[in-house]
């Protein structure tokens, strides 16, 4: 498994992401294996208005909604990684091309040269998936429990429609939402040494 510099803990809305993320960061920051210490970032934190506002209202987002919030969620990681800064995401990204988007930016976005003169290439951030996962029923009995959250558990199933679990080449590990919290940060703390 490639050795990363960020962590994205993704899945469905109600999967555990922003509690699992914090979580790890905390215990990656007292960890003996690791000395820079980790940043949480929730991604939900960085919606623009709008998005929350549509959410609210019980539409979907699309990928013009996305992107655009993806690409933010791109040069925040690129920023803290290049400094050295360990970083855990929180972040849906429930389709390959915003994990794409996460790791690489995108296409036409402003690309950053080595060197005067020689090819442009996008920089990248070195990103290990960190999938929870879960039935419907499990994860909507979660939403149904939340409160005060932007997200209605009514765009559930459009997020299970639109999933696409990680799969190779993606650096990437599976976790259960059946396990205890515990099992998990333990379960991705191993992958981590």
């Amino acid at each position: 498994m490639a050795a990363a510099g960020a962590l994205l803990v993704m899945g469905v809305s109600g999967s555990g992401k922003s509690t699992v993320g914090a979580l790890l960061a905390s215990e990656v920051t007292c960890s003996n294996a690791f000395q820079l210490g980790w940043k949480f970032y929730d991604a939900d934190d960085y919606h623009p208005e709008e998005n929350r506002m549509k959410m609210r209202k019980g539409i979907p987002l699309n990928d013009q909604d996305r992107i655009p919030w993806l690409c933010n969620l791109h040069d925040i990681l690129l920023r803290d990684v290049a400094t050295g800064q360990h970083v855990v995401l929180a972040c849906s990204a429930l389709k390959k091309v915003y994990r794409d988007i996460l790791i690489g930016g995108k296409d036409d976005a402003p690309r950053k040269c080595a060197e005067p003169g020689k090819e442009e290439k996008l920089a990248e951030v070195k990103l290990l998936v960190v999938h929870l996962s879960g039935s419907f029923e499990v994860i909507s009995g979660r939403l149904l429990q939340r409160k005060g959250h932007f997200m209605p558990p009514e765009l559930l199933q459009s997020q299970f429609d639109i999933l696409e679990p990680p799969s190779a080449p993606e650096n990437f590990i599976q976790i259960s939402v059946d396990k205890n919290l515990s099992e998990i940060i333990a379960t991705i703390l191993k992958v981590l040494k």
